[in-house]
């Protein structure tokens, strides 16, 4: 009784799932993008470091207002005190208290730094705009990982509907070899033979779906885990034949957000040389303060001692600090920064042909892919000729198994060629336009 309703709640339960993957929702390119671009951890790592140098940027003037501190100090002594005099007479006095009370409002305003504070702003103004490169780069990379994982899941979907095309025609090959088997017109290795094939292909159906299965856990990771549990991709690769060379390679040096990373870094380094350049000039500083101290003293011994004090006060006045000798720390600094900026220059140059590179040979692949992709379009169709040819054959009895199995074989290698061609000229399509930095608009 017990194995029974054990029995039933997996039937149950199956029936369950089933049902719910029958119900899967269809998640289109653009939802999967959007959740990306909304929950990507990557993503969401660099909007972290845009959003600290947007904060530097916030506060970019501080560096130009003065400094104010305020300062309270207020300390107690209590002392044991002896004194002998001039004529030998001696005073002594026990909890001899001292109270001190001071305060004290200071400003300092640096007037002149050689320019540094002028380098610095304009050093936060070049890092919070590198941050936003770099955002817009992993956001375009993040695309581009999604894109090709999800027409993945459409490869793996396309190659699941052409095993079971084959499987249907194994299908028809086993109730054919049965057919003639029992009139006496074939053979039982024929008839086993087909259910074999039959099995094997079943047992890649199982296998497709595994992997299909697993494509789709590979893109909902990459949204951040926002995708359903369950989920439908759409049927078809969309492809794009229209792209020419000239329209990538126009104006890509300002478009290509790795070019830009580097550009910019030129641009801070340059920044640097002058924050290094400014440390040979003095610094010019305003001062001005407010101070208050008061002074009780109780229990003293000394009838001539002051027993309570108060100052006040107000100071200002001018501060200039220069250079003289610091051990050549400046010069140092300077040449490193100017190597620094050389560096930066040669990266830039370096990458920028790196980029003009990759465009050539990725144009080449793009166009190759598209040549491959309407041969094997048009072998498909007449892999399909042959094999509806093969199997009206082995109907009729004028051909045998082994014919019609090659001619399956070669339908079989033709969707395989088809479906990867197909996937690798959308990956060539979606490398052009990430190197463009167009692939998200």
């Amino acid at each position: 009784m017990q194995g029974r309703r054990i029995i039933q709640s997996v039937i149950i339960c199956f029936f369950m799932l089933a049902n719910a993957r029958s119900q899967q929702q269809l998640v289109t390119l653009q939802d999967a993008i959007a959740a990306t671009l909304r929950n990507n951890y990557d993503i969401l790592l660099v909007k972290t470091d845009s959003a600290a140098a947007a904060i530097d940027k916030e506060y970019i003037y501080a560096g130009f207002l003065p400094t104010v501190n305020g300062i309270v100090s207020r300390t107690q002594n209590t002392s044991t005190q002896k004194q002998v005099l001039v004529d030998h007479s001696t005073r002594t006095g026990k909890d001899v208290q001292n109270i001190n009370l001071n305060a004290a409002v200071n400003l300092n305003w640096v007037l002149f730094d050689g320019l540094q504070m002028f380098a610095i702003r304009d050093r936060l103004n070049q890092q919070f705009d590198l941050e936003k490169i770099n955002l817009n780069n992993q956001v375009v990379n993040s695309t581009a990982e999604v894109v090709n994982a999800y027409y993945i899941i459409v490869r793996q979907k396309q190659q699941l509907k052409a095993i079971e095309e084959q499987m249907s025609i194994n299908e028809e090959r086993v109730k054919l070899a049965d057919r003639k088997l029992s009139v006496g017109l074939g053979t039982k290795p024929e008839l086993l033979q087909a259910k074999v094939d039959l099995n094997a292909q079943k047992a890649i159906h199982l296998q497709q779906q595994t992997i299909m299965e697993q494509a789709k856990e590979e893109l909902n990771q990459l949204t951040g885990m926002r995708l359903p549990a369950f989920y439908e991709v759409t049927d078809s690769i969309p492809i794009n034949d229209s792209y020419h060379i000239e329209d990538i390679q126009n104006n890509i040096e300002q478009t290509n957000l790795t070019i830009q990373q580097y550009a910019k870094n030129v641009d801070i380094s340059k920044t640097l040389l002058r924050e290094a350049q400014g440390a040979r000039w003095p610094t010019i500083s305003f001062g001005s303060g407010y101070t208050f101290s008061k002074t009780d003293t109780r229990n003293v011994i000394n009838p001539y001692s002051t027993i309570f004090n108060r100052n006040t006060g107000f100071n200002f006045g001018f501060t200039a600090n220069v250079p003289i000798l610091n051990y050549m720390n400046v010069n140092r600094s300077i040449k490193q920064a100017r190597l620094n900026i050389d560096y930066n220059e040669t990266s830039l140059s370096r990458q920028k042909n790196m980029i003009n590179m990759s465009v050539r040979v990725g144009y080449n692949n793009y166009r190759y892919q598209l040549s491959a992709l309407r041969l094997e379009e048009e072998n498909i169709e007449l892999a399909k000729e042959n094999v509806a040819i093969a199997l009206e054959r082995f109907r009729l009895g004028v051909s045998t198994y082994l014919e019609l199995r090659e001619a399956q074989k070669s339908l079989e290698d033709a969707y395989d060629r088809l479906i990867a061609a197909r996937y690798n000229t959308k990956l060539a399509e979606t490398e052009l336009l990430r190197l463009k930095g167009e692939l998200v608009r």
